[in-house]
Parts: C-alpha cells; structure tokens; sequence
C-alpha cells in the first residue's frame, strides 16, 4: 500500500488552468463515459451552462417531520418549475411527485440511524440498484462519512453503489457528510471530495470553505454545494454566487429554499445565479422585486 510517510502537502492546484480532460462533454471528468451515463448527466447538468439548480427534500430520511417539509405533497408540486433535480427518497417519490415532472432525480439511496441517536454515521444501502433501475433515477445519492467512526463501512457503501451503477449505466453521487466532530475546512474537502471522486462517484455533493476553487481544482468531477442550515436570504444568496463563482458546477439549497418566507420566488433567485450569472446583489434585488410585487 502508498506509505503516507515523506508525502508532502499539495501546493500547487493551478486554479486558472481549465480542466484538462473536458472533452467536448460538458460534465466534468466524464468525457470517456458510456451514452447512458451522459444523457444522465445531461437531464442533471443543464448542457447550456453546465450548471444544475438541485432541490433536496430528503431530510426526513433520519429527521422525520422537517420544518417546512411537514406536508411534501403540497410543497413539491410549487417548486418542481423552478428547480432542474429533485432530490428525494424512494418513498417521498413515489407518493408526492407526479411521475410526468420531467425533473432529473437524485435518488436517495443510503439510510441510517435518526437524530435520536448520537452517531449518524454507520448508514446501510437502503435501496437496491433494481429499484432505481425501475425509478429511472438520474443518479443515486450515497452519504459518505469521511473521518467519522463509520467512514469504512460508508465508503464500502459509496463503492457498491458505484459499481451497480456502471452496470446499469447510473451515476453515483457522494454526499460528503460533515458532522459535529468533523472539521469545515479546506483541508478537509479537498480530502473527502477527491477520495470519492477516485473511489469512482461522478458528481459530489459539498459544502462552500475557505480556498474552494482549489478544491473545485483537486477534484476530477463537478462539486454541488450543499446550503445547510437556513441562513438570512442575502446570506444565502451570497454563498450561492461565491460557490458558483468558486467552481462549483451546481447548489443544493435544500432549507434555503423550502424554510424561506418566500419559497418560491428564492428558488428563482438561486437559479438566476446558477443559469443567469446574476450576483449575489442582483439576485437578492430579484428576491425583493419579486416578493414586493
């Protein structure tokens, strides 16, 4: 095995250097892959911007009843227009999204314990390759545990999912989880995000730090940001243009969205930063127009 010993810290990431293996594909680090696993990634990643607008709702998967999510089948159907992927469980799926959306899916595959536990981090693959095979997931969203005390069996979690999905022609998505002992620093995505892009995922799903365009620039695959927990509007949307302006190819405003007073029209602010190049001042000017009328 490597011997971590005499290795020395990466310095240069050469941020300003495009990357190297585009291709004529518009997804980062997917160029040599399969016509399925494209088109997939294309109904994710709009091919006019290379960006994606990702709602995740599947929080109740281990928090039950989620603030702003107690009625799914009434909060959904608002927000479907104005999002490109809906990320949700089989369950929250099949019972409150119209099968005729025509919203790619990131289907929630990995389930663990609930927030009445203090360790979340010993998850299972709850969901089999066959049923998102049935769902026509887009790509299957698998939390991984880097750091944690169940960091192997996530990781062996993350690598099954990885090789079902090449089978079937599915992209795997790696959630990179962070929780209450696990550091939010640059050191540390660099680390998570390139260990799940060399175990094979091909999007993962971050959070914004410090020096992010060189962890945008060590990772082989596009970087969805994660909005966590619900900040002011304009907090929001200024971590929405520094994710974007950073590298990331998509954000996943999740509480920023469906805990806003405003849902929908922020929905709209989001994506005028992801789709239209607005900053953080203009889609926070956007939000105001929109919600003053």
């Amino acid at each position: 095995m490597a011997d971590k010993e005499g290795l020395k810290v990466a310095k240069d990431y050469s941020v300003d250097v495009p990357f190297a293996n585009q291709g004529s594909f518009h997804v980062k680090g997917a160029n040599n892959l399969d016509w399925g696993m494209k088109k997939r990634l294309s109904n994710i990643f709009d091919p006019k911007t290379g960006n994606t607008v990702m709602f995740a709702f599947d929080h109740g998967y281990f928090m039950g009843s989620t603030a702003g999510l107690e009625r799914l089948d009434l909060v959904i159907p608002k927000l479907m227009s104005h999002v490109d992927v809906l990320m949700g469980t089989r369950g929250a799926l099949r019972s409150c999204v119209p099968p005729e959306c025509g919203k790619a899916i990131a289907l929630r595959v990995t389930s663990g314990s609930s927030m009445l536990n203090d360790d979340l981090s010993h998850e299972v693959n709850a969901v089999d390759l066959e049923d998102a095979v049935r769902m026509n997931a887009d790509c299957m969203a698998v939390q991984t545990f880097i750091g944690a005390d169940g960091q192997l069996s996530s990781i062996d979690n993350l690598s099954q999912m990885i090789n079902a999905g090449l089978r079937h022609s599915i992209p795997t998505m790696g959630v990179v989880a962070v929780g209450k002992q696990m550091e939010r620093t640059d050191r540390f995505f660099k680390l998570a995000t390139r260990i799940l892009a060399e175990m094979g995922a091909n999007i993962i799903k971050t959070y914004y730090c410090e020096k992010f365009e060189e962890v945008v620039a060590g990772c082989p695959v596009p970087l969805v940001v994660a909005g966590g927990k619900k900040l002011p509007e304009n907090e929001a949307l200024t971590l929405a243009y520094k994710a974007i302006s950073g590298g990331a190819r998509g954000l996943d405003m999740g509480r920023n969205i469906f805990q806003s007073e405003h849902p929908v029209e922020m929905a709209e602010a989001i994506r005028k930063v992801v789709h239209e190049g607005f900053n953080d001042k203009e889609a926070y000017e956007f939000y105001q127009d929109a919600i003053h009328g």
